[in-house]
């Protein structure tokens, strides 16, 4: 299947899924679901490991910030929890990455990093990046978000941004 058909297969699905949406709680658990998803469906479909790494760090930043929340909402009170709870995640995740040799292959790197390492790296400071705007918008407007779904619009803004970005990487062949 040629790239141009893939990423065609993928907007669709990404696309669809926008229209079926139901108004959820940013970074619930069935956006987390679903973003789980598109990541196996890109990777079964041979999107480049860089894209997908970098919806993997997002997914991984979303699930520690609803973790954080959702412990916050039962009045649980842990010293540095957001920083236990990113720890926890990137260790759930990433080590079985390397422990199923998905990576840490020499022939899937760019400039020297797993490809997989350098999507999450990026893919998380994006998720936090977005996250950071939308409070300072929210802040600045007394509160109140801009429009509906601002959260969920300025999380995964980067993450498409980036996406586009290590597409024409992988297109150029560069690394």
């Amino acid at each position: 299947m040629r790239i141009n058909r893939k990423v065609g297969i993928l907007t669709s699905l990404v696309s669809t899924g926008l229209f079926l949406s139901f108004p959820a709680q940013a970074v619930c658990p069935i956006c987390t679901v679903a973003v789980g998803a598109g990541v196996g469906l890109a990777r079964y479909i041979g999107v480049d490991d860089t894209i997908i790494g970098t919806w993997i760090g997002g997914l991984v930043i979303s699930l520690a910030l609803w973790t954080v929340n959702w412990l916050g909402k039962k009045n649980w009170k842990i010293k540095s929890i957001t920083t236990i709870s990113i720890a926890f995640y990137y260790l759930i995740v990433v080590v079985p990455l390397y422990w199923m040799g998905i990576m840490g292959h020499p022939g899937n790197q760019i400039y020297g990093i797993d490809k997989l390492l350098v999507g999450i790296i990026f893919g998380s400071l994006g998720f936090i990046l977005g996250s950071e705007i939308n409070l300072k918008i929210k802040e600045s407007n007394g509160g109140k978000v801009l429009f509906p779904f601002q959260k969920v619009a300025f999380g995964l803004l980067p993450l498409f941004i980036l996406s586009g970005i290590f597409f024409v990487i992988a297109t150029w062949g560069v690394g």
